[in-house]
């Protein structure tokens, strides 16, 4: 026959006023003419339904239930629970169904928290977010790849860079490949609670992770983390997500490289920025991101390198910095003064002020890694130049300069006569 809830018999009561016939109702609620004719007499002959008069089983432990009510201090109530402690401590026989309806009936429904909207203004804000797409083909292989997708809040304008992996250099660079296509940097980032954006904690009181703080420094723009499973905070970048992969589902096609995959996102999302909406402006979200970018922040003339280490060390006497278990050098002119020390992708930076002052290999065999032109030069006012190499030391430098079959035995002649 069918049954029918509450707001399918208002629904039907409605209709039958309407003038539809009781096959017509029936087609339209999904249930047989029987039912629509047994809901009918019911509604016209005032009959209730007599479950509602009787008395819950749940009713005689009323105390023993408000009690453990009560005990509940994080404000979570489990019925599940309130059932399996009645029957363990009470002897109660009933169902959990018993249980929920007498909750239904005694404790109404807390007070529901309405959510303020908020349109944060032009130029403000973008919010940030992976996007996981296992198996992927590229080229002949089967990958899974990952996408930073950033949405600016204010005209939606959208940006997605794909990656391998989600690690801190991967991170970085592709905010900044997300900062090139949106034309500059909004004040605010909102980002999930992701470990390269906050270490520790989460939300409001959560740690930023101090190699993402510094390059948000850099960028000149501030790191506001979500709350703990709130989605709904940035609920735009989430909403853009789940378009585009119902929009430009990147599984149906197939893929040379990396290049070629990015190629064709940026250009299906270049398009659709001029299909669609922006909501606050009612113009396209294209037309609306270009009043927006003129507000964003300009990237600088010269955009950091992504590092995954970040450290401030002091530089010894020798003119050395220590990191990650090895020693390198930096102009003799910085002894005793603090500089920044990065890890980049097979490099280490190390710079003072914002500015470079040392490139060296990073992670190579040597432990002790030196340039012999960060010891030489005028002295200042604060550091006094090295000593400069005597004819042993020179001696020396050229004898290990020198391959090893093209040092005569004059060479060494000459060095003892030297060390004599």
């Amino acid at each position: 026959m069918g049954r029918l809830d509450d707001g399918a018999r208002t629904a039907m009561t409605v209709l039958l006023k309407c003038g539809q016939t009781q096959s017509g109702v029936a087609r339209l609620l999904g249930v047989t003419e029987g039912a629509v004719r047994y809901h009918r007499r019911r509604q016209e002959s005032g009959a209730t339904d007599g479950r509602s008069r009787q008395v819950s089983a749940a009713s005689a432990h009323a105390e023993a239930i408000a009690h453990w009510r009560d005990q509940q201090t994080d404000g979570r109530i489990n019925l599940a629970a309130l059932h399996d402690w009645l029957r363990r401590e009470h002897g109660y026989g009933g169902s959990l169904k018993s249980v929920q309806r007498y909750w239904r009936r005694t404790f109404p429904a807390p007070a529901i928290r309405a959510r303020r909207r908020v349109e944060t203004p032009a130029g403000a804000q973008a919010q940030v977010d992976w996007a996981e797409y296992p198996g992927m083909v590229l080229g002949a292989a089967v990958v899974d790849l990952v996408a930073l997708v950033m949405t600016l809040s204010w005209s939606r304008k959208r940006a997605m860079v794909w990656a391998r992996s989600k690690d801190m250099l991967s991170w970085q660079a592709c905010h900044t490949a997300c900062f090139r296509r949106l034309g500059g940097v909004p004040a605010v980032l909102r980002i999930d609670n992701v470990k390269t954006g906050v270490s520790k904690g989460a939300g409001a009181w959560g740690e930023v992770n101090p190699t993402y703080r510094r390059y948000a420094g850099q960028l000149k723009f501030h790191v506001d983390a979500c709350q703990p499973r709130q989605p709904q905070a940035k609920g735009k970048v989430e909403r853009g997500i789940g378009d585009q992969r119902g929009a430009d589902d990147p599984y149906g096609q197939v893929f040379d490289s990396l290049e070629a995959l990015q190629a064709w996102t940026d250009a299906r999302v270049e398009e659709r920025s001029h299909r669609l909406s922006c909501p606050v402006t009612g113009t396209s979200v294209a037309e609306a991101w270009g009043t927006e970018r003129a507000l964003l922040t300009p990237l600088p003339e010269t955009l950091p390198e992504p590092f995954d280490v970040v450290v401030r060390r002091p530089v010894g006497v020798d003119c050395m910095v220590s990191f990650e278990g090895r020693r390198y050098s930096v102009p003799f002119r910085f002894v005793r003064q603090e500089v920044e020390v990065r890890g980049l992708a097979g490099r280490v930076q190390i710079l003072r002020d914002c500015a470079v002052i040392a490139d060296h290999p990073r992670g190579g065999a040597a432990l002790i890694v030196k340039d012999d032109a960060h010891y030489e030069g005028e002295s200042t006012e604060r550091v006094i130049a090295p000593q400069p190499l005597g004819r042993m030391g020179r001696r020396l430098q050229e004898l290990a300069a020198a391959p090893v079959h093209h040092r005569s035995i004059d060479l060494y002649a000459r060095l003892a006569e030297v060390a004599r």
